[in-house]
């Protein structure tokens, strides 16, 4: 074979595997509505720095005749790039290729991958469109599947793991996103399950769509499996382009300065009315926190989930932080089940990749009633507890109005290891409100004339940020126009923080 013959088979041998399951495939895939696995990399990348590895890979198994079906590739891409000129590693299910299904040889592909990843100390990032396991290759699937999970978890908090589902999701390829800090997914076109509607209905006898059973919306709003959604694949691409460059390419890399060209001494007037007089009514926490953040934004995370607290990132002077905002206007911004274990996870995840932590206050406690209780509120509020206890990145707080009782501990107080703890004028840091508090003081032994002079003797004690400041549990009392400017001074002044807790294996969160 000449030369220019063994350069023309390697032409027709890259054509082959970047066609995938052919035109066909790729046409009915676009009716769906969806984009091919390579389009989403060329959406998701910088133009032109994908670098594709083990493009020629084909299956191993001879069994039901697929010894005859060998496409290169077998449906698995692979390989690294850039987004804003930072090193990313990509894999992305070609659902034009046996659906997307998971073989031996491209489960290899992926933990080569990740492999490298952890050496390279860069992010990983999964497009995953597939229908599951390979049925006809049976147990060496499967073992695929775990050595990936296997992976995901020694990679967790050493470098970011972010899947987006755009597609089939479902048995055992649900637990690699699951395992992973942050999955996106798309409406209409993407879901996720363990058991799908036809193995629900034999089983339960209810019937469901797919879209009820693991949709987008139903993983936002009523699971907290996922922490994005889109309206496509494109926006998807974009959304995590976004989360992306908020974050560290690894555990020790500190996050991506970018240049700031907002004031920071900037002022807000607006802050001054945002708390309301009257303690009972609520106000929209996100005018405070947009309000701080550079150039007024913020890039909320399970905006659709446990809607009482509020996470996030935004950038300080430049800096990346992460927000968690307990949300007056749903729920008086009280905790529950849902919000501790949404803000829990994300506080691990900004300590795992040495992002600061900016906590607004404003939270009259924990939801009463048999529901949370028989819940577990008790562990599950103990989860963001254990998290902000655990947390050796800057804390930064700031209490606008309530904080009462042991969720006032819990929201990153000076006792449980913040840094710096600013409040407004309009705090309120107590056991509890004044009028339970004389309740359970005084029961009936007093008149109403009394229990009204009471009232106001406890509020005006503790109704508060006095107390708390006279006491060096609060730092500074502030302004609320000048969170923006205190803030930043207090970033910078724990910019090089150095504090590590006790060597051991790993704590026991209790889950």
């Amino acid at each position: 074979m000449s030369l220019e013959e063994k350069y023309r088979l390697f032409e027709n041998r890259k054509k082959e595997s970047e066609l995938g399951g052919g035109i066909e495939r790729i046409e009915k895939h676009h009716k769906a509505g969806k984009k091919t696995a390579r389009e989403r990399i060329n959406d998701l990348l910088d133009p032109g720095s994908f670098v594709e590895t083990d493009k020629f890979v084909t299956h191993r198994c001879s069994d039901f005749g697929m010894e005859k079906n060998k496409i290169p590739g077998d449906g698995m891409i692979t390989g690294y790039g850039k987004i804003d000129g930072r090193l990313m590693f990509v894999f992305a299910n070609d659902f034009t290729v046996f659906g997307g299904t998971m073989s031996r040889a491209n489960a290899d592909k992926v933990v080569k991958l990740m492999q490298t990843a952890m050496r390279m100390g860069a992010p990983v990032i999964g497009l995953n469109d597939s229908g599951g396991a390979r049925i006809q290759e049976g147990i060496e699937s499967l073992a695929g599947y775990a050595e990936i999970f296997y992976l995901n978890t020694i990679a967790s908090g050493v470098i970011p793991q972010i899947s987006a589902i755009l597609g089939a999701c479902a048995g055992g390829a649900v637990y690699s996103p699951a395992i992973t800090d942050f999955i996106l997914m798309v409406k209409n076109t993407s879901n996720m399950f363990v058991t799908g509607p036809d193995v629900i209905k034999a089983v339960t006898h209810e019937e469901v769509t797919k879209e009820e059973l693991g949709g987008a919306m139903t993983h936002n709003s009523k699971s907290g499996v996922a922490h994005f959604v889109a309206d496509n694949d494109e926006q998807c691409m974009m959304m995590l382009r976004e989360l992306i460059s908020y974050l560290p390419l690894n555990n020790m890399d500190e996050p991506p300065y970018k240049k700031c060209m907002d004031d920071i001494y900037r002022l807000d007037e607006k802050l001054q009315t945002v708390v309301p007089d009257d303690p009972n009514k609520p106000y929209n926490m996100k005018d405070i926190i947009t309000s701080v953040g550079d150039n007024n934004n913020f890039f909320e995370v399970m905006p659709y989930y446990a809607q009482n607290i509020l996470i996030g990132f935004t950038r300080l002077n430049g800096f990346p932080v992460g927000i968690v905002a307990n949300q007056p206007e749903v729920l008086a911004g009280v905790l529950d089940i849902n919000s501790s274990l949404k803000a829990a996870r994300f506080v691990r995840f900004c300590d795992c990749f040495n992002i600061p932590i900016i906590t607004f206050v404003d939270v009259p406690g924990f939801l009463p009633g048999t529901e949370q209780e028989f819940g577990g509120i008790i562990k599950h509020g103990a989860k963001l507890l254990y998290a902000f206890c655990e947390a050796t990145v800057p804390k930064i707080t700031v209490i606008t109005r309530k904080a009462y009782g042991g969720a006032y501990d819990v929201m990153s107080s000076k006792h449980i290891g913040a840094d710096v703890n600013f409040a407004y004028p309009s705090a309120e840091i107590a056991v509890m409100g004044a009028a339970g508090a004389v309740n359970i003081l005084f029961k009936s032994t007093i008149s109403d004339e009394e229990r009204n002079t009471a009232v106001d003797n406890y509020r005006n004690t503790f109704a508060n940020p006095y107390k708390a400041a006279e006491l060096g549990y609060i730092d500074e009392i502030i302004y609320p126009k000048e969170t923006r400017p205190k803030l930043i001074q207090a970033l910078e002044m724990c910019r090089n923080k150095r504090k590590s807790n006790p060597p051991k294996k790993h704590g026991n969160i209790p889950l």
